[in-house]
């Protein structure tokens, strides 16, 4: 087996030229994501101070040139936060294009349709997975979408309580 000498062990370690880039641009792009976001979404980031200052005046800046140094210096704030990760997941999440966005609606669409088998398991299992749902609303809301079903009427009830599931869900994050 073949040993390195000392100096060629930490060349190893470091990162390339390349792979620095490639995070940089990676980090821009978040920032970018993040200037997208609306002030609601934002607020449940947990982001720094001088981050969410230099979100709000991106919107300011519409020349092209000014806008590509402000992303630039938004990215260098992005790489400073405590918790990227967090971030980068709660906005794959936002993003109606992202597979994260897919499955997390389909989740939601899964609770949906287990609520309206009727079975008084799967709403208790429901409301055992979020306790700050209102026990009375969601029971409400599944017997109205039931009736709603047998009588051949368009489901209301169906979407208020989809409505409801995703409203609960994003609470509890």
């Amino acid at each position: 087996m073949t040993e390195f000498p000392e100096e060629h062990e930490d060349q190893q370690d470091e990162k390339s030229k390349s792979q620095i880039k490639r995070e940089m641009h990676a980090y821009q792009e978040l920032g970018r994501r993040l200037t997208e976001l609306k002030p609601a979404q934002l607020a449940r980031l947990e982001l720094t101070d001088k981050l969410r200052a230099a979100l709000e005046e991106a919107h300011r800046h519409t020349a092209r040139g000014a806008l590509k140094r402000h992303l630039s210096f938004v990215g260098k704030l992005v790489r400073e936060q405590p918790d990227v990760e967090a971030i980068q997941a709660l906005v794959d999440r936002l993003d109606s294009n992202s597979q994260a966005h897919a499955q997390y609606f389909h989740q939601l669409e899964r609770w949906r349709d287990r609520l309206l088998s009727g079975k008084p398991a799967e709403q208790e299992a429901f409301l055992d997975t979020y306790p700050n749902a209102d026990r009375q609303t969601v029971r409400q809301l599944v017997r109205q979408a039931t009736k709603e079903t047998a009588e051949n009427k368009p489901p209301a009830a169906a979407r208020k309580l989809f409505k409801l599931i995703r409203e609960v869900a994003e609470n509890a994050e």
